[in-house]
């Protein structure tokens, strides 16, 4: 028996080695970074340890606009995206003809490259010299006015941030959920109905917990995803996402390091541990939540 444990902590040495190297020293390292104040990458020198670096960042109009950017994401994306999902899911799950056709075809998005998806958005809601765009084109025709979503007022381009990012992580949720409904035992479905359960009651008392471990899967991760997002942003609205208001937390974290007002790493390791701390008191909350649930 100890034979055999001591097999298997060999064979997951490997894995060990590359989390420390790939993981746990980079946080490490950033997070000492994040106290060296004035820190320059050439020289590898420093003139102070404190947390002026913290404060700075903390102070920055840029990073609070990030912030409001990506808590407004979050909290509108998340629990949208997640709920339409369950919605297809379901419907998907009760119809037999097509369903695979279907799915595939929902799950099309996920696969499609970001930046092209972007691109089609961009194509849909701005505003050129040639045309309002297409969604401007829907809504006259209805009698209303033409809108500027790209460079327009702050809602109209959060509102196609928000839409843009539902369209990208929705189609993963869906095939998440469409295999979670899929492995439901119907011997409950098929008992409910002998004794003439509605199907509201049905999916509230049996599909809905007999699931439930998925959906909380799909809302942490979709919680970390959506603090991440930063690529959803770049497709819409270009890299100049500061002068357009819509900077995210890892944006402004890429524009400290690489961006035009890059080459402070100590200010981008500052609000990447902050993001870090948001992310895992979220993260911990939902799982706390989640066993809670389940108990």
């Amino acid at each position: 028996m100890e034979r055999n444990s001591f097999k298997g902590w060999l064979y997951l040495i490997p894995a060990f080695a590359f989390l420390g190297v790939f993981m746990v020293y980079p946080l490490f390292d950033v997070f000492v970074y994040s106290f060296e104040e004035g820190y320059n990458s050439a020289s590898q020198t420093f003139f102070g340890v404190g947390l002026y670096n913290y404060s700075y960042v903390l102070h920055d109009p840029y990073f609070l606009q990030a912030i409001k950017n990506t808590l407004i994401l979050v909290a509108i994306t998340v629990p949208l995206s997640t709920g339409i999902a369950l919605l297809i899911s379901v419907g998907l799950n009760s119809i037999q003809k097509f369903r695979d056709f279907f799915q595939t075809v929902f799950f099309l998005p996920y696969v499609t490259n970001t930046l092209a998806v972007g691109l089609v958005f961009m194509i849909l809601f701005k505003k050129t010299a040639y045309t309002d765009g297409l969604i401007n084109i829907i809504i006259q025709f209805f009698g209303g006015n033409s809108i500027d979503w790209i460079d327009g007022p702050y809602w109209a381009k959060m509102f196609v941030l928000c839409f843009y990012t539902v369209w990208i992580v929705m189609p993963f949720k869906i095939l998440i959920l469409t295999s979670a409904l899929a492995s439901v035992n119907q011997d409950y479905y098929n008992a409910a109905r002998v004794d003439g359960t509605s199907r509201w009651r049905i999916f509230k008392e049996i599909t809905l917990p007999m699931i439930s471990p998925m959906i909380f899967y799909l809302i942490i991760t979709g919680f970390i995803g959506a603090f991440k997002a930063y690529s959803d942003a770049v497709a819409i609205f270009g890299t100049s996402l500061n002068s357009a208001g819509m900077n995210t937390i890892v944006g402004y974290i890429y524009d400290m390091l690489y961006g035009d007002s890059g080459g402070y790493p100590s200010y981008a390791s500052s609000a990447a541990i902050i993001l870090f701390i948001i992310v895992l008191t979220i993260t911990t909350i939902n799982l706390l939540a989640s066993r809670r649930n389940q108990s």
